[in-house]
């Protein structure tokens, strides 16, 4: 699994560095999940973000304007439409096997944590993307999958053409 150093080396220090669990409990209780412990330490440690103008992540914190818990259930609501779910290879949800949204693309992708099947097996990433009925499993963690991003690798979202320099990301106001 990707280190959150390894993050920091690329994106730069994080400014939130929340440590309040209740958000993530109460949001954990209403999906029926726990999330990933390498998603939350990142989304603890940066908030709700856009990184190179392109990929949006979000925090669960209920005080910030753009929340996860609150973009999840919507997201949820999208992708469970008949004309929705024929673009994913599984429904979304929390059982195991199935696909939870976690962060969108201003290009058009959808990022989406797969439930494991097992409790042992490791998370992994899917990405939608929007504009043609194709998606790819990722086999990596969030973490490892994000520092793929943050390198300009090609994980679905692309960050090159976004962010040729080095990466970047300002806080969602």
């Amino acid at each position: 699994m990707a280190a959150l150093s390894e993050i920091q080396a690329l994106l730069g220090d994080p400014p939130f560095n929340w440590s309040d669990a209740a958000p993530w409990t109460e949001m954990e209780r209403e999906f029926g999940i726990e999330f990933p412990a390498d998603f939350r330490e990142i989304m603890n440690a940066y908030g709700s973000i856009q990184i190179n103008g392109q990929l949006y992540l979000k925090h669960p914190a209920g005080h910030l304007l753009h929340s996860l818990g609150d973009t999840i259930r919507g997201d949820l609501d999208l992708w469970r439409e008949e004309d929705m779910a024929e673009f994913l290879p599984s429904p979304v949800g929390a059982n195991p096997g199935e696909l939870m949204p976690v962060a969108s693309a201003t290009t058009g992708e959808w990022v989406f944590l797969r439930v494991p099947d097992e409790p042992s097996s490791p998370w992994r990433v899917l990405v939608q993307e929007l504009d043609s009925p194709a998606w790819t499993l990722h086999e990596m963690t969030f973490s490892e999958w994000l520092l793929a991003y943050l390198r300009g690798e090609d994980v679905t979202v692309c960050s090159r053409n976004f962010a040729p320099d080095r990466p970047f990301y300002e806080p969602l106001s």
